[in-house]
C-alpha cells in the first residue's frame, strides 16, 4: 500500500489521523500522523519497537493486528482503547488490513481516527497536550469575566455542567478550564464529539463490550471506565441517539452502568460535562434531546456569547493568535495594521473565534512583511468592510429625515408628471388635495397649472 492510498481511505472511512504498519513479528515498521494540512509526519520514536511494549494495554486477544494476522481478514471501523507508555489514553476508530507478499501474510496496516482527546498529564512537552486553564481565557468582555468567576466556583463540586454556545465560541476551552480548576485535574480528561460517532458504535464506546456479546466483540473498556476518577466531556450531546440518551441518563444519575453483553454493573466516579451549539429548548422540541437528560446534565448552564457580542476581545485574541502562529510557523510578525483591525471590527464573525483564528493563519501565509496588512486578509473581509464603510458614509452625509424627504419628493414629481389634474394625483397617492398642495409648496415644485385644476 502506498502513502498516497491513504487519501482514498479519507474519503471512504472519514478523517484519518494516523496509520501504522506492523510486521508478522509484531514490530512497528512505519508510523505516521496526519497533520491538519494533510501532510504526513513520521513518528520515528515508535519505529522498530515491539507493538505490545509500545502500547502495553494491547494483548493478543484485544489487538486488531493479531486478529488480522490470525484470520487474514480485515477489521473495519472498530473502536479500540490505546494506552501509551506515558499513560496517555485515547479511543480510536480503527480499520486494520492484511499485507501480503506472493500470497504470504507478512504484516498489517492500521488506519485510524482519534475519537477522543488524549488523557493529558501535566509536564508533557507538547504545548497543546496541556489542557486549557481559566487563565487561558483572555477577555475584556464583562459576560466572559463573569463566566471565568463561575468556572472557579463550580469547579469545586461535581455537579454536571452544560456549556451552550454557537460553533467556534470556545466551549471546549471553558470545559477544559473547569476540569483543570477542579480536584480532578490530575485524573483523566476524556472528550468525545457525539456528532462524529456512528449510532452503531456509540454505546460500545461509552460503556465497553464483553467478549462474545456479538460477532467480533472483545473485552473492551468504554470511555466511562477510562475516565473513572476524572472528567468526561460529551460535545454536541444532542447528536446522540435519543434511545441511547436514556441509558446515558441512568449512568450519570447512578454512576454505574453495564457493558454490552455484561452481567454485572460497573461502578464509576465520573463528572460529566456536556456542550451544545443549539438552543436546548429547540433541541427538546425537535426531539433531538431528552428533556430529563437536559435537566440532569444542565444542572449548571454556561452560555458563551458569540464573538460579534464581545468585539472588545478581538484585539487581544489577535495578539494571542499572532504569538501562536509565530511559534508554529517560525515567523516574527509583530502586529496587524489598524485598517485590518477596523475590518475585523466591522465583520459579524459567524464562525466566531475559530473563524478569527483561521483568518490569522491565512494572513500568516500571505504576508511577506513583519505586519499583517489589509491585502493579506481574505477578500470577503475586505469586501464586507467596504460595504459597511459605504453605508456609514451615507448615514453621516444625510440624516433619515432628509433621505425620506428626497424619496417623497421624487415620488411626488413622478406622479404629478403623469397626471392631468390634482384630483387624479390625489386618487393615485391616496392623499387629500390639500395634503398634495402642502407637499408641492413644501418642496417648491412648479406645478401652478395643475393646482388650478
Amino acid at each position: 500500500m502506498l502513502i498516497k492510498d491513504i487519501d482514498k481511505y479519507n474519503s471512504i472511512y472519514g478523517k484519518v489521523d494516523a496509520f501504522i504498519i506492523v510486521n508478522k513479528d509484531n514490530v512497528i515498521q512505519y508510523s505516521a500522523m496526519v497533520d491538519d494540512d494533510g501532510s504526513y509526519l513520521n513518528t520515528k520514536n515508535v519505529m522498530g519497537k515491539d507493538l505490545f511494549e509500545t502500547y502495553p494495554n494491547l494483548t493478543e486477544e484485544n489487538c486488531t493486528h493479531s486478529r488480522v494476522m490470525r484470520t487474514g481478514k480485515p477489521v473495519i471501523n472498530e473502536n479500540q482503547l490505546i494506552v501509551e507508555q506515558s499513560g496517555k489514553a485515547y479511543v480510536i476508530c480503527t480499520s486494520t488490513f492484511p499485507i501480503e507478499n506472493n500470497g504470504e501474510l507478512i504484516g498489517t496496516i492500521d488506519i485510524s481516527s482519534n475519537l477522543t482527546l488524549k488523557s493529558k498529564k501535566r509536564g508533557q512537552e507538547d504545548e497543546r497536550s496541556k489542557l486549557y486553564t481559566v487563565d487561558s481565557i483572555t477577555t475584556k468582555n464583562q459576560a466572559m469575566i463573569e463566566i471565568k468567576d463561575k468556572i472557579l466556583k463550580i469547579s469545586k463540586n461535581d455537579s454536571p455542567v452544560m456549556v451552550i454556545g454557537e460553533s467556534g465560541v470556545g466551549k471546549e476551552l471553558v470545559v477544559e478550564a473547569i476540569h483543570t480548576a477542579s480536584n480532578r485535574c490530575n485524573k483523566p480528561f476524556i472528550s468525545l464529539n457525539c456528532a462524529a460517532i456512528p449510532d452503531s458504535l456509540m454505546e460500545s464506546i461509552l460503556f465497553g463490550t464483553v467478549k462474545g456479546s456479538f460477532t467480533g466483540a472483545e473485552n473492551r473498556k468504554g470511555i466511562f471506565e477510562i475516565a473513572n476518577g476524572g472528567t468526561l466531556f460529551l460535545d454536541e450531546i444532542n447528536s446522540m441517539n435519543i434511545e441511547l440518551q436514556a441509558k446515558l441518563l441512568k449512568a450519570v444519575e447512578e454512576q454505574k452502568y453495564m457493558k454490552i453483553g455484561g452481567e454485572k454493573y460497573i461502578d464509576v466516579d465520573v463528572r460529566v460535562l456536556s456542550a451544545m451549539n443549539v438552543n436546548p429548548e429547540d433541541a427538546i422540541r425537535t426531539e433531538k434531546l431528552r428533556q430529563d437528560l437536559f435537566f440532569r446534565l444542565g444542572v449548571i448552564q454556561l452560555n458563551i456569547p458569540p464573538l460579534r457580542k464581545r468585539k472588545e476581545d478581538i484585539s487581544i485574541l489577535v495578539d494571542s493568535f499572532l504569538h501562536f502562529y509565530n511559534c508554529k510557523m517560525n515567523k516574527k510578525i509583530k502586529a496587524v495594521d489598524d485598517e485590518v483591525i477596523k475590518a475585523f471590527m466591522d465583520y459579524s464573525w459567524p464562525g466566531n473565534i475559530r473563524e478569527l483564528r483561521n483568518v490569522i493563519e491565512s494572513s500568516f501565509n500571505m504576508t511577506d512583511d513583519n505586519r499583517i496588512g489589509i491585502t493579506d486578509i481574505p477578500e470577503y473581509l475586505i469586501a464586507y468592510s467596504q460595504v459597511n464603510d459605504g453605508m456609514e458614509r451615507q448615514k453621516t452625509a444625510k440624516g433619515l429625515t432628509e433621505i425620506v424627504g428626497e424619496y417623497e419628493k421624487d415620488i411626488l414629481i413622478k406622479t404629478l408628471n403623469e397626471c392631468h389634474s390634482l384630483s387624479e394625483a390625489s386618487r393615485i397617492l391616496k392623499m387629500t388635495r390639500q395634503a398634495i398642495k402642502y407637499k408641492i409648496e413644501k418642496y417648491d415644485l412648479e406645478y401652478k397649472e395643475l393646482l388650478k385644476r
